[in-house]
Formats: structure tokens, sequence, C-alpha cells
């Protein structure tokens, strides 16, 4: 992984947030899926570091029959798990290299390969109400800096009564170092700080960029979409379970929860 020259915290716009994440994702997919892949799967669906699989937690609901879209799909492990359980699948990404990956393992197994297609989250290319289900786990929600446009988005593709649910780094992990150790216990900022996280070249140019949002904040984007929430799930961390993921561990999770599960349906 590319060490940036500099982390700060200042203001980044929605064009530079995609222009960093686009070629950031572009230049880091062959050893994210290197470093990410075994603990992924290349056909299973995880909600985040601690290891919430949808097969035990059916927040989608049955999907069998059902048109699914899932954005920020990186290389589409958890819409290759989908199709297996009898659903109609679109997996979309921002970056075309993390999409060349899904392919690759798509050629390497059996099966159908997936519809993949490169396109930003904020302005999705389908039709009013042409999915039953809409979801992402861990993309697209906090590496946009507007992230009300990607839920709005979100709800013009579900049909009436549509579930859309997106995985992202728990609001409260904001107000401490992202240090899986002992270090990372302490919080060391606000968390009402919103003040997006910028990693950047010498010449000041932002290369990753994460945007925070609160718990309320999450709330009414989602009500503001005409979305409702029907469940807020904060993953435990589970017994055995001793890989860590950059700042998630086992210490961190037994004690506060890294990862925010909203569950939210269309009215």
């Amino acid at each position: 992984m590319s060490v940036p020259s500099e982390v700060s915290r200042r203001r980044a716009s929605a064009q530079e947030t995609a222009h960093a994440n686009r070629t950031w994702w572009d230049g880091e997919a062959a050893s994210y899926y290197a470093e990410h892949g075994a603990f992924l799967g290349d056909r299973d669906f995880v909600w985040g570091p601690e290891r919430l699989r949808e097969a035990d937690a059916h927040l989608l609901g049955d999907v069998d029959g059902r048109r699914v879209l899932e954005i920020g799909a990186g290389s589409a492990q958890c819409s290759r798990w989908l199709a297996a359980q009898g659903a109609v699948v679109v997996a979309t990404d921002l970056s075309a290299q993390m999409l060349a990956t899904g392919a690759r393992i798509d050629r390497s197994g059996s099966g159908d390969p997936l519809p993949l297609l490169q396109c930003d989250g904020r302005s999705l290319p389908f039709a009013d109400a042409s999915f039953d289900v809409v979801f992402t786990a861990y993309g697209v929600i906090p590496f946009v800096a507007d992230s009300d446009v990607v839920l709005s988005e979100a709800a013009r593709v579900l049909r009436a009564g549509g579930r859309f649910v997106f995985s992202t780094t728990h609001p409260l992990r904001w107000a401490f170092p992202d240090d899986p150790g002992p270090r990372g216990l302490t919080a060391t900022q606000s968390y009402f700080d919103r003040t997006p996280y910028v990693e950047q070249d010498a010449a000041g140019r932002a290369t990753y960029v994460e945007h925070h949002r609160t718990v309320g904040d999450r709330v009414r984007e989602i009500t503001a979409a005409d979305l409702r929430l029907v469940d807020l799930v904060e993953p435990e961390w589970p017994e055995g379970h001793q890989e860590a993921w950059g700042g998630w561990s086992p210490l961190r999770g037994r004690l506060f929860p890294g990862t925010a599960i909203f569950v939210c349906e269309k009215s």
C-alpha cells in the first residue's frame, strides 16, 4: 500500500473526494484483494471486520428472485454470494480496477459471470423503482462528501417497500485513533468534528479521503431520502475471532462498536 506524504483533517469537496478515491482504489485494487481476499471470500457476504455474515444476519430479507443492486461493490464478493441464493444482481463500483478484479474472480470460478458496471453511487444509471433491494457493505458511504445524495439515489431506484442496507465505520470510532492496540482506546478528538480525513501528496493533492457523519446525521439523511430506519445493527466482536483489520481488533471490538449497519425501507 502506498504511503501518503501527509495525513490531515481538512475540507475536501465532492469532486476532489471522488477523484482521489477513484484513483486510490484503482491503484490499490490488486494489493487490497491480496491482503483481504481470503477474509472476504470470493463468494461470501461479510458486513464488516467483525465477520457478521448475511447468511446469519438476513438483513436483506429473502432475495430469491429479487432484483438486487450493490453499490460500492469492490470485487463483488457479496453480489456473487447473493446470485447463488437466487437473486438477480447487478454489482457497481466507482473503480474500474476493483471491478476488473471481480471479473478475474468470475473467470476463475464456476457459474455465470456477474453484471459489473462502473458508475458513481451518487448518480446511478438506472430507472426509478428498478430494484427490490439496494445495499453496500463498507462501500460508497464513507468515501463521498455528499452521502445524502447516495441515499437519495438508492431510494430513487428502489421500488415501494424495497430495502436499502448499508454498513459503514461506526460514527463513534471517529473520536478514537485508528489504532488496533491500547492507544486506540482513548478518545483524542471530538465525535462532533466532521472535518474529513485526507491523505495527500507533497503538492497538497488529496490521494484518499473519508468523511465522518454522526449517528444523528445518518438518521436525518435516511429520513430526508424518504426512507424509514427499521434497524441499526452494531455487530459485537465474536469469540474466537482474532484477526485484526486496520483499526478493528479484538481488543477494541469487545469494548465498543466498530461497525454500524443501517437497515432502511422505502415507504
